[in-house]
């Protein structure tokens, strides 16, 4: 099988700059913009722990938002293939990171996908396409922490 690479493009600009720029840790803001192409904008900082704020998208809550829509990508797909309906979807995703003086890492995201099929598909086989997804997902084979997947499959009412 031939190989294709593909190459993304993002802009990230700080806007955090309050008039002297780095001089101290407490001097200046973690705002930030990410931009990609015509692509709405995402307005990102640092997480709070971090003097960031809280109502911006910081690099954590991306990583694991990435991880979790890979996840769902894949899934959606094998499933279409395997001829299951999928008739919702919602995954409370969570990561864990440490942080210590010798270094910051994610320890573990847990996926927590709660999908609808229809009545009649076949629910185990459903869940089974999970662990297929996870082993197909680009985010998940591109870490070096664990990724657990806890899913729920519900059927709906015929």
């Amino acid at each position: 099988m031939a190989h294709a690479e593909h190459t993304y493009r993002v802009s990230v600009e700080w806007l955090g700059n309050k008039g002297s720029g780095t001089s101290g840790y407490r001097d200046y803001g973690r705002d930030h913009v990410i931009r990609s192409g015509a692509k709405p904008d995402i307005p990102g900082s640092s997480d709070a722990a971090f003097l960031g704020d809280a109502a911006r998208w910081n690099p954590e809550d991306l990583l694991v938002a990435a991880t979790s829509a890979c996840h769902k990508l894949w899934y959606l797909h094998l499933c279409a293939d395997a001829g299951i309906a999928v008739l919702a979807y919602r995954d409370d995703a969570q990561g864990t990171m440490v942080d210590s003086a010798q270094e910051g890492r994610f320890t573990q995201i847990v996926l927590r996908p709660r999908v609808t099929i229809r009545a009649l598909d076949d629910a185990e086989l459903a869940e089974r396409l999970h662990h297929t997804a996870h082993e197909k997902c680009y985010i998940a084979n591109s870490v070096n922490f664990p990724i657990r997947c806890e899913p729920v499959i519900e059927r709906a009412s015929a």
